[in-house]
């Protein structure tokens, strides 16, 4: 078969797929009548509303030097990690403001963090393609500087994301610029499985989140450069279960939602998007135009306890925060007096759903406690 005769088949089959693409797209519309919020309305549903003392900031932790990247809490609610520009990751006491550990990085480009189960460990990961782990209970060496108790090396891009295994110390999944996410266990600091990379149902671009499901362990979901978000079960590395289509930028960010039923995303093109992982189905689109045609991207988000709040962070500066029930946005912590000076780049519940906790270009962070008569929503 000569050279010409193989391109002409390749541009038939691509035209069958793409073909078949718009047609299954077609069919999967006609099947979705309606959305969350069109269904709210229609049983009488109305939009949560906020007093100006619902969501208030309580306290400001100083201390990083550069802008703040990542963040997360421990189970017990009153410890977070933060992770900046400056090279470092500050374990705060979210109660007292106080830092007690302030970690020097082997590699100043750090792009997330993560707090273990137990609250024993930290992990973190970067431009340096490794996730490093630190013991919080390790002596340090001769100049202050607490050591690397673990280095998981294996991925070929940088590690941008990574969130240890509910209930386990010992195993931690990472996404990674490689387009792969890794299964590693930490007690021996090898791979247990590679989800993509080979495999043709993985990613076909940069892997820039995953969000492990707090029911069931084995499922997590990742996002990515190439707009999709894909489910992963950890028992079969060898495809994707399910590929949810839809956003028309790169996926920045996944958060399953508190019922491990359905998750939500957060893009580039502005928009934040709720999935369910049973029928494969976008729920709900949660968009809102911040100026003349403008949708600025969507760099974070978290969900309330009960799931009825969703907060988006976006790169003009705006942290929405949404109704998920109907789509309406019910405050913007952007636009308060006391809130962050530059964009709001990682946010992030309390395990008891009582605080927020959100951190920023402008080299702080800042912990909101529902107030009034909202404790927790």
């Amino acid at each position: 078969m000569s050279v010409a005769e193989l391109k002409e088949r390749h541009v038939a089959a691509s035209e069958t797929v793409n073909s078949l693409r718009e047609r299954l797209k077609q069919k999967r519309a006609s099947l979705l009548d309606t959305d969350v919020a069109g269904y709210a309305k229609s049983q009488g549903k109305t939009p949560l509303t906020f007093g100006p003392t619902d969501l208030v900031c309580c306290r400001t932790l100083q201390g990083h030097t550069g802008k703040v990247y990542s963040l997360d809490w421990t189970s017990e609610k009153n410890r977070i990690v933060s992770a900046s520009q400056d090279g470092r990751l500050i374990v705060w006491n979210a109660l007292t403001s106080q830092k007690t550990h302030a970690i020097k990085l082997p590699c100043a480009w750090v792009m997330t963090c993560a707090f273990s189960p137990t609250g024993q460990s930290v992990a973190c990961g970067g431009l340096d393609s490794v996730c490093s782990i630190f013991n919080l209970n390790s002596l340090c060496d001769k100049d202050g500087n607490l050591p690397v108790s673990r280095t998981l090396s294996g991925h070929k891009g940088y590690v941008s994301s990574c969130q240890y295994v509910p209930d386990e110390d010992t195993h931690l999944i990472t996404g990674s610029g490689d387009q792969t996410c890794v299964l590693w266990d930490i007690t021996t600091g090898l791979r247990t499985s590679v989800f993509g990379g080979e495999f043709q149902s993985g990613h076909t671009a940069d892997v820039l989140s995953v969000s492990i499901n707090q029911s069931n362990s084995r499922l997590f979901v990742s996002g990515s450069c190439d707009a999709t978000a894909r489910l992963w079960d950890t028992r079969v590395a060898s495809r994707a279960m399910r590929t949810f289509p839809g956003h028309e930028g790169d996926v920045n960010v996944v958060k399953f939602f508190p019922d491990g039923n359905r998750f939500g995303t957060g893009s580039d093109d502005g928009t934040c998007r709720l999935f369910d992982i049973r029928t494969g189905h976008q729920l709900q689109v949660y968009h809102q135009q911040h100026g003349d045609n403008d949708y600025p991207p969507v760099k974070t988000v978290a969900f309330s306890i009960s799931g009825r709040l969703l907060f988006a962070g976006y790169t003009n500066g705006d942290c929405y925060v949404w109704d998920t029930l109907l789509a309406k946005v019910v405050l913007n912590l952007g636009s308060l007096q006391n809130s962050h000076e530059a964009q709001i780049s990682c946010l992030g519940l309390s395990a008891d759903g009582s605080a927020l906790c959100t951190g920023s270009w402008d080299t702080n962070l800042k912990i909101w406690a529902f107030g009034g008569h909202r404790k927790i929503i």
